[in-house]
């Protein structure tokens, strides 16, 4: 029977600039065997994937990545090992060749009914971890819908929210997801809209910037946490990544059929979804603890007294004005510091650690104010303010610090800038050229400047 070739599409992602967590992991090298022809492949663990092409130190990376990544998608989904469609990848040029259009690509091959999925990757840039890990779970949803073959010649589809939502979900799990993003995202209403996160395709998510794909990645991975949350559990979303790449109808559908409690028309599916963002994204008064730049901007905020105009109208000023209450009797003085006393207690909830024996002496000085005993007043406001500017500056120093160390001891790119520069070498590899008679005169001129200046250009020397 002649081999059948169903190409699913080229998959390319970009990762969203996230640290790798570095791990104190033993791992066996993979074995090394002869693959047809006489080249050497390396087969993984569980014997799914088979790399060949390339060093073999890289084979074998790249087999442990496809590994890890499998693994991570057992973890969240709940499930045992069961693949039926061995994957095969194939690593073709080196680092620091042309880039291609491309450079992953997916093939399915029927031979006498057995399947195999074919992976090409191009080593142009290398290989990025968290974009290559995207493309191998898209590769494993393949490879779930190809368990039990879908009737007839349906394509097989990933939408590439599922993708990145199980990547995102995944950080989100080991503690490596930016929660600043869904804060943001939560405050702005910057985050994709349920329909709008259905209808990108694989070739509008190739063509998105990094700031969309940030907030596509953080929409997507909140939609697929809150799926996983569903009182079905983790089987009823096992069931609907099945059928997810096979399926040809609305998602809202096939997300009701395995989620009965989403019973839900269009408007409220939306609404639903908005909540669950909301509960990743806000932020939690109890539990969470700001940073020494966020405290300080709610501790500058807390410390205001309240003042009343003869008219009764109510005022607030800032804590420097507490002299003005000494005019006032005590039961005024009381209500006019009770604001700030009050802020102070909610901001200890949350405020950097190093803070709460500073709200403390706030405490103090604000009580002593409401007993009109000021005699040091003065005193202790300046040296809270000396202390606050003393911690102010060493986050500072720390912080930059941490910046140099992560810029020196780095191992591996951390992928933020990849947007732009596959972006540049795709306008260098396909120059624009117009063709109008003013931009013919202005290309001239401007090969008439580069000329005389490579010709006329001498090193400037200083004055004594």
């Amino acid at each position: 029977m002649p081999a059948r070739i169903l190409t699913f599409g080229w998959l390319c992602a970009a990762a969203l600039a996230a640290e790798e967590i570095p791990r104190a992991v033993q791992v066996a090298p993979p074995p090394v065997q002869d693959a047809p022809g006489g080249a050497e492949w390396v087969v993984s663990r569980s014997k799914q994937f088979r790399v060949t092409g390339g060093a073999g130190l890289l084979r074998g990376t790249v087999a442990l990545l496809a590994e890890e990544t499998k693994d991570e998608l057992m973890r969240l989904t709940g499930e045992d090992d069961a693949w039926k469609v061995p994957i095969t990848i194939r690593l073709h040029g080196k680092q620091g060749d042309p880039l291609p259009a491309r450079t992953m690509s997916m093939q399915l091959l029927v031979v006498e009914g057995v399947s195999e999925l074919k992976i090409a990757a191009h080593l142009s840039r290398g290989i990025e971890h968290e974009r290559f890990k995207r493309f191998i779970t898209s590769a494993l949803l393949y490879e779930r819908a190809l368990r039990k073959p879908p009737a007839g010649d349906s394509d097989l589809t990933v939408p590439p929210w599922l993708s990145d939502g199980l990547r995102e979900a995944t950080a989100w799990r080991l503690n490596k997801s930016d929660r600043r993003l869904y804060e943001e995202l939560f405050k702005s209403g910057g985050w994709f809209k349920i329909d709008g996160l259905f209808a990108v395709s694989e070739r509008a998510f190739e063509d998105m910037d990094g700031a969309m794909r940030a907030a596509f990645r953080v929409s997507s991975g909140a939609l697929v946490m809150a799926l996983l949350e569903q009182p079905q559990g983790k089987e009823a979303f096992r069931s609907f990544l099945t059928a997810a790449a096979a399926y040809e109808g609305e998602m809202p559908g096939l997300l009701r059929k395995h989620f009965p409690d989403l019973n839900l028309s269009a408007t409220s599916l939306a609404k639903w979804w908005a909540l669950q963002l909301a509960n990743k994204g806000g932020l939690n008064q109890l539990t969470d603890i700001l940073t020494i730049q966020r405290t300080e901007t709610a501790l500058a905020e807390s410390l205001r007294l309240n003042f009343h105009t003869p008219e009764g109208i109510s005022e607030q000023k800032e804590l420097a004005a507490w002299p003005e209450l000494a005019a006032l009797k005590e039961p005024a003085r009381i209500a006019a510091v009770r604001l700030a006393q009050d802020a102070l207690v909610r901001l200890s909830y949350r405020c950097f650690p190093s803070y709460r024996p500073l709200l403390v002496e706030y405490q103090a000085v604000l009580g002593s104010i409401a007993k009109n005993k000021t005699a040091d007043v003065a005193r202790r406001l300046a040296a809270l303010g000396e202390t606050r500017a003393t911690m102010i500056a060493r986050a500072s120093r720390a912080r930059d610090y941490l910046d140099w160390f992560e810029i020196t001891r780095a191992r591996e790119t951390s992928g933020a800038f990849d947007d732009y520069l596959r972006l540049k070498e795709r306008l260098k590899a396909n120059p624009h050229h117009r063709k109008d008679d003013l931009s013919a005169y202005l290309d001239r001129m401007d090969r008439i400047f580069h000329r005389e200046e490579a010709k006329n250009h001498a090193p400037s020397v200083l004055p004594p």
